[in-house]
This record gives C-alpha cells, structure tokens and sequence, in this order.
C-alpha cells in the first residue's frame, strides 16, 4: 500500500454561528490515508470528522489546505467530477424505484450504457448478498437490506475511495455488529479504500485498520485500534476509546500516590511511560486490568455497585475522592458484595501516565 492515496494536507474550514461567533470544524488537519486501508475518523460530535469527510466528497470546501487523491488533486473539483462516492446515514433510496432502480440511477446519470449498466448492478447485488432482490422496492425491504442497497448503489460507480458517515447509526445493536463484519468483508473483498465516519469507539476498534481521534478540529492522536487503546497519548483518547479509569495522584521515588492513601508502584507502570521523579501525574487504568486481591492490594475502596452484563460484571469501587470501575469475569471469581470493603491493583505493565 502507498503512503499517500488520499492526502490531506493543512486543511481548515471554519463556520459563522447564528450568534456571530466562528466555530473551528477543522483546524490545519493533515493525515495521509492508504490504498485499499479501512480508514476510521471517530470522535464525538462537532468534532470535524463529518466536516472532513465532506470535504473530501466535495459538499464542503476548505477555507485553507489541499486535498489530493491518487495523485489528483480534488479539493478544488465539483462533488460530481471526483472520483469518490458516499453512503449517508439516511439512505436516500428512492421509494418509487425498484432495488435495480436505485443502483442504476447514477449509472445512466452518467451516460453508461444499459448492459454495462445491468452488468454493474449485478455485481454490486452479488457483492451485498441481494441477489434476487433487484425487482422489490425499498418498502419492501428491512432497514439492513435497504443499508446494503444504498452500498451497492455506491459500489456500483467503482470509485477509488468510498465514503461512509455513520451508516449503521440507524440498525439495532445486532444488525449493527452483523453489518460491521459485512462491511470489513465488503472491503477486503473489492480493495477499495474505505473512509469510515462514526462516534462509536467500539465500531470504530472493530473495523478500522487505523483510527484518526478528533478533538475540536484536530486530530489528536492516528494509530491502529491496539496502539490507541494500549497507549492513549492523552487523558481524553484514553478516556473516549473504551472505558477507562483516570486517577490523579503525585509521583514519588517508589511509583504515585493517589487519593484515599492508595499507592500505584512503579512495577505496575507500563515500562514506555514517563513517570516523573516529583509532582502531578495522571494514570490510565483499563478496568479490565484491576484485580480485586485478598486483602493484599495497594488501593482499597468500598463497592458501590456490582453490575451484571452478563460477558462481566462491573464492580464499582469507592475510593473516597474519586471512584473506579473493575471489570470482573462473569464466572469462576468470587465477585464482592455491595459495601464491601475491597482491596485492589493494577495488573504488572497496565497503568500507564497520560497527559491531561
């Protein structure tokens, strides 16, 4: 794969609020997306990854920066002259037209002819698994159906990049997860690279080959989906990927002490961290990572609630000034009782120091 399919480089887009004030969408953002890479952009709303996915689709134009794609560049191009397609949140199918309807559409709105057209729908029925299903109409069809339509409506154009905001939002949690499965298969299968809008830190783990995390209008950290959630740069990645425990203490020659007179040990520390000898430091904990012990942990607290999620349960744990979540295996461990007084640790190498 090459390092520079989809550059964006330096691009900003600034909007006015009703109020008269400016809102930063995108703030000098630049990141390099690969051929054939399912590429995720997540972060929580009014963050800018909406706002640069549209861009680079070319429903908005950057007030600074360049875009450029397979070496083209398209910043500056109409939506209709770039080589790239998009999948809405909503499918914009149109309800008077059957399934094959739907796909051919853009097809004829570009001049090709019926049997490449009819070649091409095909294909992209095969691709989504609908085969069979070109003569129905939307209403006729489940909103998992009606999603893979609106994808094999943009398969069917053959665009170098695909373009995805949020599009399982709308699916119930089952449908959603079947159709993340789907929609990697769909993408290792046809090569095309992927762009990937979403607010959903598990979709986004589960999917992308990368992840780029935006705050304010910035990327604030673009790694792998382990790389992010093994090592946060900051207190907010951290926090946003996953579930996390944050604890706020001061660093000592032996490791940091945290409220409520618990102690982390520099043992339990992730070796690649920089604990400092003296002052302010924060620590990551996963909650997976906590182990309740018998008595011989160096953090002690009172449960405030034991939560049954069936994979888990969730022990809530009262430190005093903050408190912490433990996440414990639904069978085989002694889960403690709510009032509880609990002693705990950190798994050796799982806390990490983070950045405020």
């Amino acid at each position: 794969m090459t390092n520079s399919f989809l550059n964006i480089a330096n691009v900003s887009k600034a909007f006015t609020t009703p109020e008269g004030g400016t809102v930063h969408a995108l703030d000098d953002v630049s990141l390099d997306i690969r051929e054939g890479e399912f590429f995720v952009m997540l972060g929580p709303s009014g963050c800018g990854k909406t706002t640069l996915l549209r861009s680079i689709a070319g429903l908005e134009y950057p007030d600074s920066g360049v875009i450029t794609l397979d070496g083209q560049r398209i910043d500056d191009l109409p939506a209709y002259s770039r080589p790239v397609n998009t999948v809405f949140q909503s499918y914009a199918l149109f309800p008077h037209m059957t399934v094959g309807q739907n796909i051919a559409f853009g097809l004829e709105m570009e001049g090709i002819n019926k049997t490449e057209t009819a070649k091409r729908v095909s294909d992209a029925l095969d691709q989504v698994s609908l085969s069979g299903l070109d003569k129905r109409k939307p209403s006729q069809l489940s909103g998992g159906q009606q999603q893979r339509v609106a994808l094999a409506r943009a398969l069917a154009k053959q665009p170098k990049v695909l373009l995805l905001d949020e599009p399982l939002s709308a699916l119930d949690l089952k449908l959603r997860r079947g159709m993340q499965i789907e929609l990697k298969r769909l993408q290792q299968q046809t090569g095309i690279t992927f762009v990937f809008v979403t607010h959903d830190q598990e979709e986004a783990m589960s999917m992308g080959d990368r992840i780029a995390v935006f705050k304010d209008g910035k990327i604030v950290q673009l790694d792998t989906p382990q790389e992010i959630y093994r090592r946060p740069v900051n207190s907010f990645v951290a926090d946003f990927i996953g579930e996390t425990n944050l604890l706020d203490g001061i660093a000592t020659a032996d490791g940091v002490q945290v409220p409520g007179g618990g102690f982390i040990a520099r043992s339990v520390i992730a070796s690649d961290c920089v604990v400092p000898a003296s002052g302010s430091v924060t620590i990551a904990i996963r909650p997976e990572d906590l182990k309740i012990s018998d008595g011989s942990g160096s953090l002690k607290g009172i449960v405030r609630d034991v939560i049954f999620t069936g994979e888990t349960v969730r022990v809530h744990i009262d430190l005093g000034t903050t408190e912490v979540v433990a996440h414990l295996p639904s069978y085989g461990v002694r889960v403690p009782d709510r009032g509880e007084t609990v002693s705990f640790s950190p798994l050796d190498q799982s806390a990490r120091t983070v950045a405020s």
